[in-house]
């Protein structure tokens, strides 16, 4: 049988979700642990690969077992066994053909920005000590939807056939004390969200107008772009599926 697991973890300690060699991943880590307990190989499929550093609030991979009955209960003994920077939420029953990367129809991320020294946010935000101007952030955000092309924003030899992204949101907001930039796209390209990020934050900065941004999309060019952020303060918030995927008995 094929099933989704839906987790969540916190990304300082792992080279991101993908296994590497001679590296420490969320995926080693679930594989193991989802192995040992079951008592027979599983390997998992993300719905897409997190860089190191970054944190994920809800993901999704799929696996195939035998013998999967008392999915809650395998649940509460996958969080025992888990170290406490991962946690998994649910286990169902999914269509034998249900892929975790394909089959998702969006994605959506959050950038965190602090603006003053707080120690809660030392691993979980970046801290820009310049004032920013978020209203021409915003502008500048928003002309991310009229194009799909974002090659200037994609990390450098990556292996794609293609650079197109359709975007269905971009927005800055002020969420208590610290600054939250939201996409949503149907998907990412790798370090994509950072180098935006880093260039509206020199937008903010006003270093350029918000136009900018238009110069730097149809340059193609990742040097005409703004340096990447650093991962700690990126989280993948949330993955969309379509409802057929899923066995409602399951």
């Amino acid at each position: 049988m094929r099933y989704f697991v839906e987790f969540a973890y916190v990304g300082k300690a792992y080279h991101g979700w993908q296994n590497q060699p001679n590296a420490l991943t969320v995926q080693q880590v679930l594989e193991n642990s989802f192995s040992t307990l079951l008592r027979q190989s599983v390997s998992l499929t993300g719905a897409g690969r997190t860089d190191a550093g970054v944190h994920a609030r809800q993901m999704f991979a799929h696996f195939e077992a035998e013998g999967l009955q008392q999915k809650d209960d395998m649940v509460y003994r996958l969080n025992s066994f888990l170290p406490s920077d991962i946690s998994v939420k649910t286990i169902f029953e999914v269509n034998e053909n249900a892929h975790a990367r394909f089959d998702a129809v969006s994605r959506t991320y959050e950038y965190w920005i602090t603006q003053e020294k707080n120690p809660f946010y030392v691993d979980y935000a970046y801290e820009v000590k310049s004032p920013l101007h978020v209203e021409k952030m915003n502008q500048a955000a928003k002309l991310l939807l009229e194009h799909t092309d974002f090659e200037c924003f994609s990390k450098s030899k990556t292996d794609v056939k293609t650079y197109d992204c359709h975007l269905r949101k971009a927005t800055w907001e002020k969420r208590d004390d610290v600054l939250v930039f939201t996409i949503t796209a149907d998907r990412f390209l790798r370090n994509m969200v950072r180098a935006i990020v880093g260039t509206l934050i020199e937008v903010g900065q006003e270093k350029y107008v918000p136009e900018h941004v238009k110069t730097v999309l149809n340059s193609k060019d990742r040097g005409k772009a703004g340096p990447s952020v650093p991962a700690k303060g990126l989280y993948l918030i949330s993955v969309v599926y379509p409802e057929k995927i899923r066995i409602r008995n399951g």
